[in-house]
């Protein structure tokens, strides 16, 4: 399943819920007429357009559906695999497919869906799919300087066209409700007469409306990501926001006494992560306060989520931007990191205390700046000894 945020389908369910979404798959596939190579056929003679429509409808509810969940955070969008392109393999394999289409009658969804029916021709066809990949598979070497040949990575077309998702979006339904109302003239023209399915103009009309409609509502769902990193980029807004400040004091009290509840998040390099981390930190950057692996820490309840990282308003752009995803419980360090190591792990007693509030804090700091270093260098050995690293979500590679 996609990478959902909250994660309300875990590891362990994904196969179930994979099989029956299969069922209702190949069942809608069937009921739409995808078993009958005549249907599928039609649209490269032009008598039936089914294939069009069906699968223009498909993309663009899946478009709009992954552009609104992205934007409600419903979905880790860093972790939705994208294929990479290979140019000339993709031109001759899309060649051989559209030959197989026409010849067979099927293509690989289909022909399995009416082979589960009994169809013999279907049956046939997915023999012959998998000779072909045994034979790509063995003939390989052969193929695989074309295979490999203009690669253009993990591009997305709206990027390659510099436009934004929104306005690719709309062109492309607009384009789609072009097409349904273009092949509906070709079909009546190649029958010699009007489809019954289509005759209602009003409904066409009314269907018509809604899908622009619909595309338009992706100017309102711009990329959260893109829009609140913006947002915390702004300084002005930054500091102009209501954030709850942790001192160096309470931090380094709260790990030398242990408290279960503190969750520190450690923004800095992983280099410098990795040189000196405070006991129990996590790092993270401020992308990744977008992703499941973020979420699941930063919903644990009771919590306090403190943002470290050497400079103050990084903290500060990181806590907005947690408070914006809707987190509660979230604190920056202040005066960061340089503040910390100066007013703790290297105190210096400035001079003789002149009250006691003084008193009680240099003799706090004292015993903190001989404890912590030694927290910390247990913290790494026991980190290095187990081998540990911080797990995160991998992206799923695969897909057609």
């Amino acid at each position: 399943m996609g990478p959902l945020v909250p994660e309300v389908i875990g590891n362990e369910l994904n196969f179930i819920v994979a099989l029956f979404v299969g069922i209702a798959f190949g069942f809608i596939l069937e009921q739409a007429g995808f078993s009958t190579s005549k249907k599928l056929v039609g649209l490269f003679y032009g008598y039936d357009f089914t294939v069009l429509r069906v699968f223009f409808t498909a993309g663009l509810v899946a478009m709009i559906g992954v552009i609104a969940f992205d934007h409600w955070g419903l979905l880790d969008i860093s972790l939705v695999y994208i294929n990479p392109t290979f140019l000339w393999s993709a031109l001759v394999g899309g060649l051989i497919m559209g030959l197989g289409f026409v010849v067979g009658g099927f293509c690989p969804g289909t022909s399995v869906c009416a082979a589960a029916i009994g169809k013999i021709d279907a049956m046939i066809f997915v023999a012959a799919s998998f000779l072909g990949v045994f034979l790509f598979a063995e003939g390989y070497p052969l193929f695989e300087n074309l295979y490999k040949a203009a690669p253009w990575g993990n591009v997305r077309v709206f990027d390659s066209l510099g436009m934004s998702q929104s306005l690719f979006a709309f062109l492309l339904t607009v384009v789609a409700v072009g097409a349904f109302w273009a092949v509906t003239l070709i079909e009546n023209k190649v029958n010699g007469k009007s489809n019954p399915e289509f005759n209602s103009k009003p409904l066409y009309y009314g269907l018509t409306g809604l899908a622009l409609i619909i595309a338009l509502s992706a100017f309102a769902l711009p990329e959260r990501r893109q829009s609140l990193l913006s947002e915390v980029n702004d300084s002005r807004f930054v500091n102009g926001y209501a954030l709850e400040a942790m001192d160096c004091d309470e931090l380094a009290f709260d790990i030398m006494d242990k408290d279960k509840n503190l969750q520190i998040i450690d923004l800095r390099s992983q280099k410098d992560f990795n040189a000196m981390s405070l006991p129990n930190s996590t790092r993270f950057n401020l992308e990744n306060l977008f992703e499941k692996d973020a979420h699941k820490l930063l919903t644990i309840k009771h919590k306090k989520n403190v943002f470290i990282a050497d400079d103050e308003m990084l903290e500060k752009k990181a806590a907005v931007l947690a408070s914006e995803l809707g987190y509660s419980e979230i604190y920056y360090l202040k005066g960061g990191l340089k503040q910390f190591r100066n007013d703790i792990l290297n105190f210096q007693q400035p001079g003789t205390a002149s009250n006691q509030h003084e008193r009680d804090t240099y003799r706090f700091r004292t015993n903190a700046a001989q404890v912590l270093p030694m927290l910390i260098q247990e913290y790494k050995l026991k980190m290095t000894a187990s081998g540990s690293q911080q797990t995160k979500a991998k992206r799923v590679v695969g897909g057609c």
